[in-house]
C-alpha cells in the first residue's frame, strides 16, 4: 500500500464551484487509491454533489466552513476576518500537518495571502511564486512567477530561478533544466532595469543552467526548461498563452466545419488532431503551485472544470512523494547559509 497522501480542497472556491470542484475531487480518488481528500465548506452543498457519484467513501472526508471569501474582498481583511471561511479552515488542517496540500479554484489575492499568513514561507525564501506548467512544443516549461510578485527584486528572480530547477528535475526528471530569464531581446544589454540587474546574479549562480534571454515568441517553442519573470510579465505571457490556444482550437475547428470538402477531410485527421491539441491543453497539467512555503499550496483557474481539479490533486502525489520543499531547503536556504559563514 502506497504512503497516503492527504489534501485538502477548496470546495468552495472557483466559478464552478462546488459542482466541477467535487465532480474533480470524484474522479482524482477513483483514479488514485492513495488519495485522501477533505473537502472544505458548506456540508450540505458538498454532500448532495458526492451523493451523484460512486466512490470509496473512505478517501474523502467533508470538514465544514460556514464562510466563503470572493475575488472582490481585500485578501488580507478577508483572511484574517473570515477565520470560518473554506480557503482559512483548509489551509490550517496543512499548518497543523493533517493535510499534505492545499488545492483551490479561489480568490488568488486570498490563497497567495494565506498561504503566506498562516502556512508560512521556508525560512530563507524572500517570495513564494506561482509557478504553472505551460505547454510548449518540446513538452512542457515552468513559468515562474506568473501571478504573485509583481514588484519583484533581482534577489527574488534568482530563487525562483533556484526553485524552478528543483521543481523541473524532480517532479518532471529533466537533468540540469535550462533556465532563460523573459527578455525583449537575446543580448545581455537589452532589457528593464530589474532583467538588467538580474542577469549577471544568473550567469553566476551555480546551482542553475542558465543559458541567458528568451524572447516571448521562443517560449512556445521550448527553448528552456524554466522561464523565469516577475509576475506582471509572467502573467502576461500566461493569459495570452491561453487564450491563443483557445482561440486557435476554435479556429480550426470552424475551419473544419466550414465545407463538406473539410468536413470529409476532418473525419481523417480527427484522431492525430486531438492527440496533438491534447498537448496544449493547459488543464492536463494541473495547477500552479505557491513554491517556498512550510507546505504545498496549488491555484487552479478560477474557471477550472473537474479535470484541472483531478489533475492538480494527483500532481500533489508526486511533490510529496520528491519531498520538494526539503530539496529547497537543502539546495537553497542551506547553501545560502554556508556562503554567508
Amino acid at each position: 500500500m502506497q504512503d497516503t497522501v492527504k489534501v485538502a480542497v477548496d470546495a468552495m472556491g472557483g466559478d464552478n464551484a462546488p459542482l466541477e470542484i467535487v465532480k474533480g475531487a470524484v474522479e482524482a480518488v477513483n483514479e488514485r487509491e492513495e488519495l485522501h481528500l477533505f473537502l472544505v465548506g458548506n456540508k450540505g452543498k458538498i454532500e448532495a454533489e458526492l451523493a451523484k457519484y460512486q466512490f470509496r467513501q473512505e478517501q474523502i472526508e467533508i470538514v465544514s466552513a460556514t464562510e466563503e471569501i470572493s475575488c472582490d474582498e481585500a485578501p488580507v481583511m478577508a483572511i484574517r476576518k473570515k477565520k470560518d471561511s473554506s480557503i482559512v479552515v483548509a489551509l490550517n488542517l496543512v499548518k497543523e500537518g493533517k493535510a499534505d496540500a492545499f488545492v483551490s479554484a479561489g480568490s488568488s489575492g486570498a490563497i497567495l495571502v494565506g498561504g503566506q499568513l498562516i502556512i508560512g514561507r521556508i525560512k530563507g525564501i524572500e517570495r513564494p511564486p506561482l509557478a504553472p506548467l505551460i505547454p510548449t512544443l518540446k513538452g512542457v516549461s515552468l513559468l515562474i512567477d506568473c501571478g504573485a510578485n509583481v514588484d519583484a527584486r533581482p534577489s527574488h528572480l534568482v530563487q525562483f530561478a533556484q526553485m524552478g530547477s528543483i521543481y523541473m528535475e524532480n517532479i518532471l526528471g529533466i537533468s540540469k533544466p535550462k533556465v532563460a530569464i523573459v527578455n525583449i531581446g537575446a543580448e545581455e544589454a537589452k532589457g528593464n532595469a530589474l532583467v538588467k540587474e538580474t542577469y549577471p546574479l544568473l550567469k553566476e549562480c551555480q546551482e542553475i543552467n542558465f543559458i541567458g534571454s528568451i524572447e516571448a515568441r521562443d517560449i512556445p517553442y521550448g527553448e528552456a526548461d524554466v522561464i523565469v519573470s516577475e509576475a506582471f510579465v509572467g502573467n502576461v505571457i500566461l493569459k495570452l498563452s491561453e487564450g491563443l490556444s483557445s482561440a486557435l482550437v476554435s479556429a480550426i475547428k470552424d475551419g473544419m466545419m466550414s465545407t463538406t470538402r473539410s468536413k470529409m477531410g476532418a473525419l481523417l485527421v480527427k484522431p492525430a488532431l486531438k492527440e496533438t491539441l491534447k498537448k496544449f491543453d493547459a488543464t492536463e497539467y494541473g495547477g500552479a503551485p505557491l513554491l517556498g512555503l512550510q507546505g504545498l499550496v496549488v491555484k487552479v483557474h478560477g474557471s477550472s472544470k473537474s479535470k484541472e481539479v483531478k489533475n492538480a490533486l494527483i500532481q500533489c502525489i508526486q511533490f510529496k512523494k520528491q519531498g520538494i520543499n526539503d530539496k529547497i531547503k537543502e539546495n537553497i536556504i542551506k547553501k545560502k547559509e554556508e556562503t554567508m559563514n
